[in-house]
């Protein structure tokens, strides 16, 4: 039984990494898939060529999700290609690590803009669809820092944090429309970026996790099928962590 038969989703950032595996997976349960990153390279057209193989629709599309005026015109276009949009992921993401004393004003303009204003952005374009279509699922790609905080991340932190504080509010909203919001918050999750780290680091980040790994894309990917799906259809301003219990 495919969780998500006939669903249309449309995803941010998710030419590689948790992206990718959220399209990747939604296709697998029966979703037709639209997917933006800031460029669509042969990496993009590969992430395509993986959906397609799903036997499901699949269109990617160039777009600064930061950009108001052309994440509006990606939900035009997605709208055209597919008639609707049942699910939103709003994944797109940086990092632009520095200690707070050393942080420039770009670094954290960026960060905030790529991370918090384009969940803004695709959720005020979107919303007025899924008022008349009366529902959908948003979900927005949080991490357990917004939780906790984190040393030489405060824009990181601070963008994952407002994720939390969006959710929660639009779920408030738009809740009586039938829509539902939430926001996941992955933990250490291995990627091409954690791979960059030591092994010291890695172990000393692994020693304090109680499962005693790190979490994969597929791991998170499964829990945003979750919130997809109608097995959800009761949950919405929540958080769930992906973090193999570090965030207890």
């Amino acid at each position: 039984m495919q969780l998500l038969k006939d669903k249309k989703v449309l995803i941010t950032g998710a030419a590689r990494g948790i992206g990718k595996a959220v399209a990747i997976e939604m296709a697998r349960q029966g979703a037709d898939v639209a997917f933006t990153d800031l460029k669509i390279d042969d990496l993009a057209n590969e992430t395509l060529q993986e959906i397609r193989a799903m036997g499901v629709k699949a269109i990617a599309f160039a777009s600064n999700a930061a950009s108001f005026e052309e994440t509006h015109r990606v939900v035009e276009q997605v709208l055209q290609e597919f008639g609707r949009i049942d699910i939103l992921v709003n994944n797109a993401g940086i990092t632009r690590d520095n200690l707070v004393l050393r942080m420039s004003e770009q670094q954290w303009d960026m960060v905030l803009d790529v991370n918090l204003k384009s969940a803004f952005n695709f959720i005020h374009a979107l919303a007025p669809v899924m008022v008349r279509q009366k529902g959908g699922s948003i979900i927005n790609m949080s991490s357990v820092v917004g939780l906790s905080g984190n040393a030489g991340q405060t824009n990181y932190s601070a963008s994952k944090a407002g994720l939390i504080a969006l959710t929660k509010s639009v779920a408030k909203e738009l809740g009586p429309r039938g829509i539902r919001a939430n926001a996941v918050a992955p933990g250490f999750i291995v990627s091409d970026m954690t791979d960059q780290l030591s092994d010291a680091v890695r172990k000393s980040w692994i020693d304090t996790i109680p499962l005693r790994r790190g979490g994969t894309p597929q791991d998170v990917a499964n829990v945003c099928v979750f919130l997809g799906s109608d097995l959800s259809s009761y949950v919405s301003g929540q958080v769930i962590p992906v973090c193999g219990g570090m965030h207890t």
